[in-house]
């Protein structure tokens, strides 16, 4: 066993451990996880926290089907559908159903008792234009609340809710308004006023932050609509649909509580379009999800900077198992968004396949909050660039000189600090680094333990500002 004590604040340490004899690692192949492989039934959940045994919401026995009450195909059928989901709802719940066939809608607001139904062979495609996603709804754009798009298909205050069956969900494309009048290039806290009342946060492009109406839409742009984001809801299940070529965040439950996310694929690669965002919720459950991103794939969020320790609701009790990520710069990743904290999470038997980091935990000296008690075990990497990813102190270009390592700053309610994570049966079948860690000086990663992995990386990589760190039963083969 090797211990690491926190290292000289000059010093980059290199590590390399080998056991006696070969490790033998349990993990799953590519083809036993994923999408492809869900079963009809959920398993008991086992974590290594107390964790609630979450079931499916049930839904009446009501059916609404859109082509019955006047949709028409590749015509705008928002009315429509809307009016299924709140006569639904009024009656006490049920499911619209989507037949097979190209159907064209806005925002869809879902309410309580209602599952959005996709038969197999439908395919939804939503709106590029900026009036179907308006009026503006509370959302919250990475990790920062406001009024703006919200989602593609939104709720808020909902219970039993759900979006299911073997159909597929596209984004709007890019070349339209919506998509035009999207606000970029700019770091979210240095344009949005967190001194400001949330209600006075309006981006809707019609709008200023007095709720006064503007002429030039350019001077008020829109953010990003999340493809489904539920705020506040309970009891909110995604099963077995397709979403495709979102140009922002797939699924994102905000302050929800039980989740459930089961066989779903995600196929998005252009763009800042991660798989799955749990933000600032709890008792969730992932699986046999697979996902292919141009951001990060599973993520967890908690909230940004002051406005997420004014929120102050944590990411907690989250289980992912037998997921496949196959594309994006982070298979697992927790943060940027801190500020509430993220704890109480245990991801085994998934496999993650040339993504760019294979766990990847993120903050800034200005995020606060934290990450805590993480458990990682039965997990298949190949073809990464890091197996293990801290950075902590991000760029220049992003936080000014937060992100310099000296000098040593005043740690504050917005110092953010990493510790307890345990890591077991770990198969990493070729990677460029196994560990890059960049910590915060004055709060350095506390509590990493390693047990139980076989490695094969060109570099080991490099630690720095790292407290605790334990291997035990490791064979890591340089190539």
């Amino acid at each position: 066993m090797t211990r690491l004590r926190w290292l000289p604040v000059a010093l980059c340490c290199l590590l390399c451990v080998c056991a006696q004899g070969r490790v033998v690692i349990p993990v799953s192949s590519p083809d036993q996880v994923g999408a492809a492989v869900c079963p009809e039934t959920i398993a008991p959940i086992e974590a290594p926290f107390e964790m609630p045994q979450l079931q499916r919401p049930v839904f009446a026995d009501r059916r609404e089907d859109i082509s019955r009450r006047g949709a028409r195909q590749n015509r705008k059928c928002t009315a429509v559908i809307q009016r299924c989901i709140d006569r639904l709802s009024a009656q006490g719940g049920g499911r619209v159903i989507i037949p097979a066939g190209e159907w064209l809608t806005g925002r869809i607001i879902l309410k309580d008792g209602v599952c959005l139904h996709l038969e197999e062979g439908a395919v939804l495609r939503f709106s590029g234009e900026i009036e179907d996603y308006l009026p503006a709804v509370l959302t919250r754009n990475e990790g920062i609340e406001m009024y703006s798009t919200g989602a593609c298909i939104y709720a808020r205050g909902a219970r039993n809710i759900g979006i299911t069956g073997k159909g597929t969900l596209i984004y709007p494309d890019v070349d339209t308004p919506l998509y035009k009048q999207m606000m970029s290039g700019v770091v979210v806290e240095q344009f949005v006023d967190m001194d400001s009342p949330v209600e006075s946060r309006v981006y809707d492009s019609v709008h200023n932050h007095d709720g006064l109406e503007r002429g030039a839409r350019l001077e008020n742009p829109l953010f990003h609509p999340e493809f489904f984001g539920p705020v506040e809801c309970s009891n909110v299940l995604v099963e077995g649909v397709t979403f495709r070529d979102s140009f922002y965040w797939n699924v994102v439950p905000t302050y929800c509580d039980s989740v459930i996310i089961r066989g779903i694929s995600v196929y998005s690669t252009r763009g800042r379009t991660d798989g799955i965002d749990i933000d600032s919720s709890q008792n969730v459950l992932i699986e046999y999800v697979t996902l292919s991103c141009g951001d990060d794939c599973f993520t967890l969020k908690s909230g940004r900077c002051e406005d997420g320790i004014r929120v102050n609701k944590p990411t907690a009790n989250v289980v992912i198992r037998h997921c496949l990520a196959l594309r994006g710069p982070g298979g697992l990743t927790c943060g940027s968004e801190t500020a509430g904290f993220i704890r109480n999470v245990y991801c085994y038997d998934c496999v993650l396949a040339n993504v760019s980091n294979g766990f990847y935990f993120k903050t800034r000296r200005n995020r606060g909050g934290g990450v805590e008690n993480i458990w990682l075990e039965k997990i298949h990497m190949t073809g990464l660039k890091n197996a293990f990813g801290w950075d902590m102190l991000g760029s220049r270009t992003y936080v000014g000189n937060l992100a310099d390592r000296h000098p040593e700053l005043e740690i504050t309610p917005l110092t953010p600090r990493f510790s307890n994570i345990w890591i077991k049966d770990v198969q990493v079948d070729s990677c460029q680094r196994l560990f890059s860690i960049k910590g915060i000086p004055e709060t350095p990663l506390e509590g990493l333990h390693v047990n139980g992995m076989d490695a094969s990386c060109v570099s080991v990589g490099s630690l720095q500002d790292v407290g605790l760190m334990t291997l035990e039963n490791c064979q890591i083969n340089t190539l």
